[in-house]
């Protein structure tokens, strides 16, 4: 009886001792929780710092297409106002034409 009291004894120790889940690092579970918290923040850090960049980006293409724009505006008021100018000249033409008669 002692014989079998003493293998299932030796069976039960290297059962448990098999059973140990923790990695061989030496860390315990708030160290573990803390790496992956610290993991996880990296992980989001790094996503928000691409979606700066995008954002930066478009906030560039935007501005350049407001340059763009105001210059066609530019453009097209200098035609408009010349344009104004001839139509005030004939007019003004027109008008002395009149009188003179």
């Amino acid at each position: 009886m002692k014989h079998i009291s003493i293998s299932v004894m030796l069976l039960a120790a290297a059962v448990l001792g098999g059973c140990d889940s923790s990695p061989g690092d030496g860390a315990g579970p708030a160290q573990r929780a803390g790496k992956a918290v610290d993991e996880a923040g990296a992980k989001v850090t790094s996503a928000v710092q691409e979606q700066v960049v995008k954002a930066d980006a478009a906030a560039e293409r935007a501005r350049e297409k407001v340059k763009d724009a105001t210059a066609d505006a530019s453009r097209n008021l200098d035609r408009a106002t010349a344009e104004v100018g001839k139509k005030v000249e004939k007019a003004g033409e027109k008008l002395q034409e009149k009188a003179a008669r």
